[in-house]
C-alpha cells in the first residue's frame, strides 16, 4: 500500500476505511470529549466574571497561591532528583524483584489521597517510627509545610517514575552499547546519551509531576492540615471556601483549571511530522 494513502491533512480526523479508524469510533470519542469538558464549562458558566480578579487576588487567596506554587515547586525538583535513578533502574533491570518494587511505586496511583495522608501522618507524626525519631532533633514534620511537601511527593513521584520510565523503554539501550563500546563510563552514558535521548519525556515526567503537586488535596488535608500561610495551599483554600464563599471557589477553581490547561498542553505536545 502507498505511503500517500495514509497520510492526511494537519488538523483534521481521517476516519476512511484507509487510516484504519473505524467511523464508528467518532460517537463515543465526542462523547467522552462532552464528559471531560462540559463540567468544565459549567465552572466557566457560573463563575462571577465581573468580580472575578477581586476573588482571586483577595489575601487569603494569593498567599494559598504562594504557597502551593513554592511547594510544588520544590516537590517537583526532589521528584526529579528521586524520579530519574528510580525510573533508570526500573527501566534497564530484569530481575523478578524489579516488578515488585515497580508495584510499590505505583501504589500511591490507585491510592484513596486520604489513605495516603494517612500513611505519611503514621510514618511521620510524633508517634510514627521517622517522626518520634525526628521529634527527638526538634524537627515537626507533620502538620507543617514540610509535610505539605511530602504529601506532594508521595502523590506526584509515581506519575514522573511512570512517564520517564516508558520513555527510557522505547528508546532502548542500542545508543548506551555503542557509548559502552567507545570506553564511556556508565555515568558519561548516563548524562551524554540517555538522558539527552529521553529529553522530552524527561520534561514530560516533570510537568506532570508539578501538575499533581499543584492540585494535590486529600493526602495534604490529612497529613498537612489547613493552616493558613503554612499548609493551605489553593485546593485547600478552594475548599474552605466552597461554603462560605462559593463565587470565590469557582473562581479559584478556574485558575486551576486555567493551570493544569497550560501545562497539559506543555506536558503533551505532537511529534514534528517528517
Amino acid at each position: 500500500m502507498s505511503s500517500r494513502l495514509l497520510e492526511r491533512p494537519p488538523g483534521r480526523v481521517a476516519v476512511d476505511g484507509r487510516t484504519g479508524i473505524p467511523i464508528w469510533l467518532l460517537l463515543p470519542a465526542v462523547a467522552g470529549v462532552l464528559l471531560l469538558t462540559v463540567p468544565l464549562a459549567a465552572l466557566a458558566w457560573r463563575a462571577d466574571w465581573a468580580n472575578f480578579l477581586p476573588l482571586v487576588t483577595s489575601d487569603s487567596a494569593l498567599a494559598a497561591l504562594r504557597l502551593s506554587l513554592v511547594t510544588a515547586g520544590v516537590s517537583t525538583l526532589l521528584c526529579v532528583a528521586a524520579g530519574i535513578p528510580l525510573a533508570v533502574v526500573l527501566a534497564r533491570s530484569t530481575g523478578r524483584g524489579m516488578r515488585i518494587v515497580r508495584a510499590l511505586v505505583l501504589i500511591p496511583l490507585v491510592l484513596p489521597p486520604v489513605v495516603s495522608g494517612l500513611a505519611l501522618l503514621y510514618a511521620f507524626g510524633r508517634r510514627g517510627p521517622l517522626g518520634e525519631h525526628l521529634g527527638t532533633l526538634g524537627i515537626q514534620v507533620a502538620f507543617s509545610t514540610a509535610a505539605v511537601v511530602l504529601a506532594q511527593v508521595f502523590v506526584s513521584l509515581p506519575f514522573f517514575v511512570l512517564t520517564l520510565e516508558g520513555a527510557l523503554r522505547t528508546h532502548g539501550i542500542r545508543f548506551d552499547r555503542v557509548a559502552a563500546t567507545l570506553g564511556a563510563s556508565p555515568t558519561v552514558i548516563l548524562a551524554r546519551v540517555t538522558l539527552p535521548l529521553v529529553l522530552p519525556g524527561l520534561v514530560t515526567a516533570t510537568v506532570l509531576a508539578f501538575a499533581r503537586a499543584l492540585g494535590e488535596f486529600g493526602a495534604t488535608l490529612t497529613f498537612a492540615g489547613n493552616l493558613s500561610g503554612v499548609t493551605r495551599t489553593l485546593p485547600l483554600e478552594i475548599y474552605l471556601q466552597r461554603e462560605s464563599d462559593a463565587p470565590a471557589a469557582v473562581a479559584l477553581s478556574l485558575v486551576l483549571v486555567a493551570a493544569a490547561l497550560c501545562l497539559a498542553l506543555t506536558a503533551y505536545r505532537p511529534a514534528a511530522r517528517s
